[in-house]
């Protein structure tokens, strides 16, 4: 890995939350005998990020990501353990970390919504200190690579859901961020969106050399962006590594997908039938029985097409929780 640009150490966060019953009676007791217990939201995590990474950062709801990367980003002081981002302690907000960042949150919007979309750019300009002519030239180029001619003049609240994330995304941009925090950026988009979206956080990735660090519950973000993975559960680390290792290591089956000219053909002998459509039958079997129960279909049935998968990480993410 190159020189790291984020460090965690012992990165942790918990908070005191009232604890009390249901009711009235339970409403006034809470006044005079108030009891509260410890929520841990990250525990203890540790790990760094080399410059130009991008790493997937997933884990189920509440598993601690939107609160490491608000840390990460100075939102949120931590509880315990330290973190550095390009050398700078976070939630320190040094304004020269500040203008090297950015957070998007699929969820949240940073848009003004009743004026038109540049006239919100245009903050970011003043709010960034750039110069007219390079502000220029980055809508210009943001609005080429995201097709956003037809929406710069409409007001925000006048955009769909897919519109509005791409002027989100640009506008976290325009001030060129060497660290991009993406907090499910494709949520809610159709499937044409996300694609177009993931294309185009790849693409910034490769031109700038950006670090990013992102979360997605769509496993088609993960697939296409992210070499490497952290999977954290109830806020402590359960996997750092490469994606296809933890495939390796999280199942210990392929997928065969067969497709026959008999629909009626009977592949259970071969392996555990998990799905037919017609002629195209789906297989689990053993991974080290793959290669020769592939060559016993080949030899024994009339296949017009055999192809071996990996499970879906999905199921794989799924099963690590599971186990964990």
């Amino acid at each position: 890995m190159s020189e790291p640009i984020v460090t965690l150490q012992r990165l942790s966060k918990s908070y005191v939350v009232p604890v009390r019953e249901a009711g009235v009676v339970a409403a006034v007791k809470s006044l005079f005998d108030r009891r509260t217990r410890v929520v841990e939201a990250v525990r203890e995590i540790s790990f760094d990020i080399g410059a130009g990474e991008i790493v997937g950062f997933l884990g189920p709801n509440g598993a601690g990501k939107t609160t490491t990367l608000k840390m990460l980003s100075g939102l949120l002081h931590p509880s315990g353990g330290t973190a550095r981002v390009m050398g700078f302690q976070p939630w320190r907000r040094d304004r020269a970390f500040l203008e090297q960042i950015t957070l998007v949150m699929g969820q949240r919007n940073q848009l003004m919504w009743d004026i038109p979309v540049v006239d919100s750019f245009d903050r970011n300009r003043v709010v960034y200190r750039l110069s007219r002519d390079e502000y220029r030239t980055r809508v210009d180029e943001l609005t080429e690579l995201l097709d956003l001619a037809q929406l710069l003049n409409k007001p925000v609240r006048t955009l769909s859901l897919g519109e509005r994330m791409k002027c989100e995304v640009a506008a976290a941009l325009l001030h060129h961020p060497r660290v991009l925090y993406l907090d499910e950026p494709t949520l809610g988009l159709d499937v044409t969106m996300q694609r177009r979206l993931r294309g185009f956080i790849g693409d910034y990735n490769k031109r700038t050399g950006a670090t990013v660090l992102l979360t997605s519950h769509y496993m088609a973000d993960v697939e296409a962006l992210c070499p490497r993975v952290i999977v954290v559960h109830h806020g402590a680390i359960l996997f750092d590594g490469a994606l296809a290792d933890l495939v390796a290591r999280a199942t210990a089956h392929k997928t065969l997908i067969v497709d026959v000219d008999d629909a009626a053909v009977d592949l259970s002998r071969f392996g555990e039938v998990v799905a037919r459509d017609g002629g195209r039958i789906t297989l689990r079997v053993a991974k080290a029985e793959t290669a020769r129960i592939t060559g016993a279909i080949l030899a024994q049935v009339t296949v017009s097409d055999l192809t071996v998968m990996d499970p879906p990480i999905d199921e794989v993410i799924d099963r690590i929780f599971t186990d964990g």
